[in-house]
């Protein structure tokens, strides 16, 4: 017996590398649903101003409470420290260097709103500055360090038409009903705006009395900026008589800090935005546009004196919107950053106008669909502090010095996760339209366990906008239709950005029209390339994409089936009733819906339910105001109407951007596959 026990023991021993090694062949498993809540990414880094620190908002979700949540962290450049910059717990966000680099501003939530907090980077030590009675937004520093500029809102009392007779003690009435006289009342994810105007404030570094410093019946918010003897602060703001109706327009102001006095800097029709003061305080660099009144425009970079005059343009060159002008230090040029093909870059502007490329790849911070995004800061050397993103990961942090070749990542957030999760490959392609001729660029990204010898279910997934683009970056939601088994296929049809100005403004008075066609060209060539099949084509897309597919689905019978997600289904009802209502006449359609009947109807996809076959679920968040759920439903019961296999799902308490909750964005993927899966045939 104890021999045979020993035996066994031997031949365990004997056998235990067999297994451990059969153990780790094999595969690790795809990107999951729970992975959603395990996904971190890097936001809003800040590079002090001798390029040593980098603080930046470290975001993730918490599972229980079903959100985003941030904290700050701070890094060295030179990799020896990386840790969370405070002990607390809350929410942070908004870090902001001093002039000097020894303090940190920042945002954070308290029990009772968000209050201002001031870090020493010698000692550790925090403390609460303010007692707002409402959240700061784009705090900035004065250039001596003592003060911190930022907006604030200040609330205003509705109208009153009636006055009430007075209930007795004790009795439940009714509540007041809610008057507004104003055109913007409400908006997607914040429901009805309280009255109010956001106003620009200063605060002492070391705390105490807030001061408001911008006064009238206008908002004043956006980017802040001093001048350089601390006398002025320079906004975009819109200041008309008209400016509700003038929505498009605003202009550049500066506001001096003691009077109170403000001076209009510039005057022209359309939308003139971030002001930065240079170094020396002599010019002031801005972005914006002449408008045309169209779909689409780039916004360019221009520079002017510091009193308004001497306007002239730095990006003319440059066929691409800018944003987030920066100067460098010395004040010979400005950093900006924009999007080329899909991608978002980080460039250089001399005052010459001539434009240099610094970094690529900017982004990540969009975790639902490859949007762009991202930001940057610069240090006083010049050392670039960035948000990369890859097809494969989120954001991380990432630094470029001025004279190294490539950049330098000090952070790989999603390590611990994606070392052991098998994701989809993510593949460019580029082919011509048979409109005209054009490139257009597209992904197609495949099942992690692809094998070119089968035949997969091939999913178009249109983005939303329309104007905006897809790209080269990591999409939790297309990662989790390609572990399902799909190869995901997502175009930037004419109307997308990153490709000048004239491609996007295509869409005008066309839309959809001629970008379907862009797409189903796609469709075709990814069925030549053998990568897509006839019998196994499906359609999705949100928003302007839901719009699209609703469209396509209208146009054809080649899908299986498709999913409709916050689409646009009638033009003249969606474009009175949703939270933008008031800006679409003139730039996407001309004239009104009642002036231009037929138009609106033209270009609405209920105008070809009629011809719909394809097996389609609508789905919609039911708080959503800017694709407004009668929009899905309209598209529903017109189906259900002519015994179109179809579904409604309605996601309650989601916005337009659903996937702002993770378990939402889990939802919305979960039954668009279940859907899908329906009249799908993956055993090919």
């Amino acid at each position: 017996m104890i021999l045979f026990r020993n035996y066994l023991i031997s031949l365990f021993f004997a056998l235990l590398p067999l297994f451990l090694a059969a153990q780790e062949a094999q595969p690790h498993p795809k990107f999951s649903y729970l992975d959603v809540f395990d996904l971190q990414y890097v936001s809003d880094p800040q590079i002090s101003p001798d390029g040593e620190w980098v603080v930046y908002r470290k975001m993730g979700y918490d599972i229980m409470k079903d959100r985003a949540v941030g904290n700050l962290w701070i890094r060295s450049t030179n990799g020896s420290l990386h840790q969370k910059l405070t002990a607390r717990e809350g929410n942070e966000s908004s870090p902001r260097w001093s002039p000097d680099g020894n303090r940190i501003a920042f945002v954070s939530a308290t029990g009772e709103g968000s209050e201002i907090y001031i870090y020493w980077k010698g000692s550790g030590k925090i403390a609460r500055i303010s007692q707002l009675p409402a959240s700061p937004s784009s705090m900035t520093w004065s250039p001596d360090g003592k003060q911190l500029a930022f907006s604030m809102n200040v609330p205003k009392a509705p109208p009153v038409l009636v006055k009430m007779p007075k209930k007795p003690r004790g009795a439940k009435w009714a509540e007041a009903p809610r008057i507004t006289d104003r055109v913007y009342h409400e908006a997607d994810g914040r429901g009805y705006i309280n009255p109010g105007f956001n106003h620009i404030f200063v605060i002492p570094a070391e705390g105490g009395a807030v001061r408001q410093v911008s006064s009238g019946d206008y908002h004043h918010r956006g980017a802040l900026s001093w001048s350089p003897d601390g006398r002025y602060i320079y906004f975009s703001a819109n200041r008309n008589e008209n400016w509700e109706y003038d929505f498009r327009n605003s202009e550049i102001y500066r506001v001096s800090v003691n009077e109170g006095t403000i001076e209009t800097l510039t005057s022209r029709n359309g939308p003139d935005r971030n002001p930065a003061v240079s170094p020396d305080g002599k010019s002031i660099a801005y972005i914006g546009f002449e408008d045309k009144t169209q779909t689409y425009q780039v916004t360019q970079l221009y520079l002017m004196d510091a009193n308004g005059g001497n306007i002239r343009e730095l990006t003319k060159q440059l066929d691409r919107s800018v944003a987030s002008p920066v100067w460098d230090k010395e004040g010979k040029g400005l950093y900006f950053l924009c999007d080329n093909e899909g991608n978002t870059k980080i460039g250089y502007v001399t005052l010459n106008g001539k434009v240099t490329k610094k970094a690529d790849d900017v982004g990540g911070t969009s975790i639902g669909r490859p949007y762009g995004g991202g930001s940057f800061s610069v240090s006083s050397s010049g050392i670039l502090a960035y948000t990369l993103g890859r097809t494969d990961h989120p954001a991380d942090l990432a630094i470029q010095k001025a004279r190294a070749s490539s950049p330098r990542r000090l952070t790989n957030l999603n390590k611990p996760l994606f070392e052991f999760r098998r994701l989809g490959k993510v593949e460019e392609i580029w082919y011509t339209s048979t409109v005209d001729q054009r490139k257009i660029q597209g992904w197609v990204v495949y099942p992690p366990d692809y094998d070119p010898a089968k035949e997969y279910p091939f999913l178009v997934e249109n983005h939303g906008g329309p104007i905006s683009n897809y790209g080269d970056r990591f999409s939790a939601e297309i990662q989790l239709y390609a572990a399902a088994g799909y190869v995901v296929f997502y175009p930037n049809p004419r109307g997308s950005t990153s490709y000048g100005e004239e491609f996007g403004n295509l869409l005008y008075n066309n839309y959809p029209g001629d970008d379907y066609q862009d797409v189903m060209d796609g469709v075709d060539y990814c069925i030549a390339k053998g990568i897509a099949h006839e019998d196994q084509l499906f359609v999705t897309g949100g928003s302007a994409g839901g719009i699209m597919t609703a469209w396509m689905i209208g146009k054809n019978d080649r899908f299986e089936a498709a999913v409709v997600a916050k689409p646009v289904v009638n033009w003249i009802s969606k474009t009175l009733v949703a939270d933008n209502y008031f800006g679409y006449a003139n730039s996407r359609y001309p004239g009104q819906p009642w002036e231009n009947f037929e138009g609106y109807w033209k270009f609405s996809p209920l105008s070809l339910v009629g011809n719909v076959t394809t097996p389609t679920m609508v789905l919609v968040g039911m708080d959503d105001l800017r694709t407004p759920p009668s929009e899905a439903k309209q598209l529903y019961h017109a189906l259900k109407l002519r015994k179109i296999e179809t579904v409604l799902v309605e996601i309650p308490g989601a916005s337009h951007g659903i996937a702002s909750k993770p378990s939402n964005l889990i939802t919305k993927v979960a039954h668009t596959l279940a859907w899908l899966d329906k009249y799908c045939n993956k055993e090919k």
